[in-house]
């Protein structure tokens, strides 16, 4: 078999978003990841970008199970000896509302140069509202 190559200019980009309210945490970030890296697409190509745009909307308002909120830990290294800072998610999300869902997405791309472009195409929002109405995003249901 030949590897496929698409233009960038023959692929055709879309604007989805899709409203985190109440809805799971990791069921929102695997919709997210697939629609950006352009698995539902019948032209995907794993070693290219040829996804669409994600906004995601009350980023704040994403569900966890059970006793996630408490208990689910976030790290990360300041890069000093005992650097290692750990945070729970209410707290997290208390600070930064919108950064669980960033970490999920950013945990289910690819790792690399790709994985840091396709992470910039996904817009996350800790409110209802969003900047990017000019390219009219369908809303997405699941």
């Amino acid at each position: 078999m030949k590897t496929v190559f698409i233009k960038p200019a023959d692929v055709e980009r879309k604007w989805f978003v899709i409203d985190a309210e109440g809805k799971a945490l990791g069921r929102v970030a695997a919709k997210a990841a697939a629609i950006v890296r352009g698995k539902e697409k019948a032209i995907f190509a794993p070693h290219q970008e040829i996804g669409d745009y994600v906004v995601v909307v009350n980023a704040e308002k994403v569900a966890v199970t059970g006793q996630k909120a408490r208990d689910k830990m976030y790290h990360h290294h300041t890069g000093y000896v005992g650097g290692l800072k750990s945070q729970s998610f209410e707290k997290l999300i208390a600070r930064h509302p919108t950064s669980p869902l960033e970490l999920a997405v950013k945990g289910m791309l690819p790792k690399g140069p790709l994985g840091r472009k396709l992470l910039k195409n996904v817009k996350v929002y800790a409110g209802a509202g969003h900047p990017h109405g000019a390219q009219n995003p369908q809303a997405i249901e699941f």
